[in-house]
């Protein structure tokens, strides 16, 4: 303890699904670990309604929330896998089908709503001794200097550490502190979400149908629900939530083209904006952005959380082995290289499929349902794809 002010080996500031998981693979090595978070984490009622913002969880980002501690609790609660996924095109007869069954994995992943793995991952952390979750808490500023940096409080109190991570979400007041510039893409869309009952079965399959204005999924839910993520223009988005629910009922069954029969049940409906960011750089000395802080991307392929998670295990596993300074940049540096490409990549091939499948010309409509079927074709090429989405 230096005067009033607590020594950690680094701060956090934030403790959502991202920061937490971080805060976990850190703390179970050894490193000492502070954690501010503005909220509680939501309490679980088995009872409950689900949450309407889910998210495809990877079989990388599960094997990084077994190793937090966090995954058993996950499942104890309420997770879903999806054995497969079925893709097609409103415009033609294009289709991609991957099974878990040709990859000899019992899933592709797990459909888990949002409150659920941030409360698994939250208590996760509690139960660690390296660990403190100040909790109620907001970060007021901090000061870097040679050694250390230090961050003040709004109740006034003072903790210091090597290193403060910014895993404080897409709005980043570390980024912002920090004076790091991000770059954004609006790309006039939001996303509707809802939960509904459908006429046939799921099959524990995702499904999803690219239209013109954007992609519909059905993700599979464990009751035999399905959350749905419906990427419009946000004028579209803005009347489908003012539909009274039979009308929305008949234009979403549609929008599926009636691949699981009509809906016959539908809960509460949202919508969130859809951009595309990437902060620049994601490192400066002691600061580092993690997840949603460093980069944003459509939710086309459900792939934001598991890049945040990549970027936790690669930021850990760096710091868990490192014999000097944790807030030099020479190992900063390092876990931007391992993450900066990767994050890119997937961001500018997510913004690729909407403009593909948003293209209008006849040519490009026959271009691209012939792709689709002859994609479908290749086992070897299709599987390789897949494994990589999922980690493996």
């Amino acid at each position: 303890m230096k005067g009033k002010t607590k020594e950690y080996d680094i701060i956090i500031n934030g403790g959502g699904m991202v920061g937490a998981t971080l805060a976990c693979l850190l703390a179970k090595s050894g490193r000492k670990v502070a954690v501010i978070e503005a909220y509680e984490a939501a309490k679980f009622s088995a009872d409950s309604e689900y949450d309407l913002r889910v998210s495809a969880i990877s079989r990388a980002s599960q094997n990084a929330l077994i190793k937090a501690g966090a995954w058993n609790d996950i499942i104890a609660m309420r997770a879903s896998p999806y054995e497969a996924m079925d893709v097609w095109d409103e415009a033609g007869d294009g289709n991609v089908r991957f099974e878990a069954a040709e990859l000899g994995e019992p899933d592709l992943g797990h459909i888990v709503e949002n409150n659920v793995t941030q409360r698994a991952v939250t208590d996760a952390l509690n139960k660690l001794d390296n660990a403190d979750l100040i909790c109620p808490a907001k970060m007021k500023s901090f000061v870097v200097d040679d050694e250390s940096v230090t961050v003040t409080l709004e109740n006034g109190k003072t903790i210091s550490a090597q290193l403060l991570v910014g895993a404080d979400g897409a709005n980043s007041q570390v980024r912002e502190l920090a004076g790091i510039d991000v770059k954004r893409d609006d790309y006039g869309q939001s996303g509707l979400v809802a939960v509904v009952k459908t006429e046939k079965s799921h099959e524990f399959t995702a499904w999803q149908r690219f239209q013109s204005t954007g992609p519909l999924a059905f993700l599979p839910l464990a009751d035999g629900s399905s959350s749905i993520v419906w990427t419009l223009p946000s004028d579209r988005a803005d009347y489908y939530l003012s539909l009274n629910k039979t009308d929305f009922k008949v234009a979403l069954a549609e929008a599926l083209d009636y691949k699981l029969g009509k809906i016959i049940k539908v809960g509460k409906r949202g919508a969130f904006p859809l951009r595309g960011s990437q902060a620049t750089p994601y490192v400066k000395e002691r600061i580092a952005l993690v997840g949603d802080a460093a980069h944003t991307i459509h939710p086309l392929a459900g792939q934001g959380v598991n890049l945040g998670l990549k970027d936790a295990v690669e930021l850990a596993g760096l710091i868990v082995n490192a014999k000097g300074d944790l807030g030099g940049m020479k190992l900063l540096r390092r876990y931007e290289r391992a993450r900066r490409g990767d994050n890119v990549i997937t961001m500018r091939a997510m913004e690729g499929f909407r403009l593909l499948f948003g293209h209008s010309a006849t040519s490009v409509k026959t271009a691209r349902n012939f792709g689709m079927k002859m994609f479908n074709q290749i086992p070897v090429v299709k599987n390789e794809v897949i494994r990589k989405a999922m980690g493996l």
